[in-house]
């Protein structure tokens, strides 16, 4: 099996919404069409903001993987959530989640990331497990939390 990540750019539109709606469907996260096409474009089109990667095997995309880039002072520099993950269900259950995980820490390290966060469900412990498996630690200090402002 050959796996590579490959960051996206604007002409990977059309390959990325699909897997970005896939996603959104399976945790059930209400979005428009034209609202998702224009986040994830201005993603793909302003790398100030993070990235989307493709999960590559062989010449199949499998997956993506999408950070978005912040700054903390705690973490002494910018720091970025991992967004989105997403693998197709036939690539599941392959070792992909690890080595992406791992990969995009790689990414992270070179785009001069000092620290990586995600959010995960309380009952998705298969999830919880991967990450932890890829240096995710839980901040029992501290709880996510958010406002929506739209």
């Amino acid at each position: 099996m050959n796996y590579r990540l490959q960051r996206a750019v604007t002409d990977n539109l059309p390959q990325v919404l699909p897997l970005v709606q896939a996603y959104h469907l399976f945790e059930n996260i209400q979005m428009t069409d034209e609202s998702r096409n224009q986040a994830v474009g201005r993603l793909l089109s302003d790398s100030s903001l993070g990235g989307i990667w493709l999960i590559v095997v062989d010449t199949a995309i499998s997956g993506y993987i999408a950070l978005t880039f912040g700054y903390s002072i705690e973490f002494g520099g910018k720091d970025a959530f991992i967004d989105e993950f997403y693998i197709r269900p036939e690539f599941r259950g392959q070792g992909l989640g690890k080595h992406t995980l791992s990969q995009i820490q790689q990414e992270a390290k070179l785009l001069n990331i000092r620290a990586l966060h995600l959010e995960v469900a309380r009952l998705n412990t298969r999830a919880q497990k991967l990450y932890a498996q890829t240096n995710f630690q839980t901040r029992n200090k501290y709880m996510l939390m958010s406002a929506r402002l739209t």
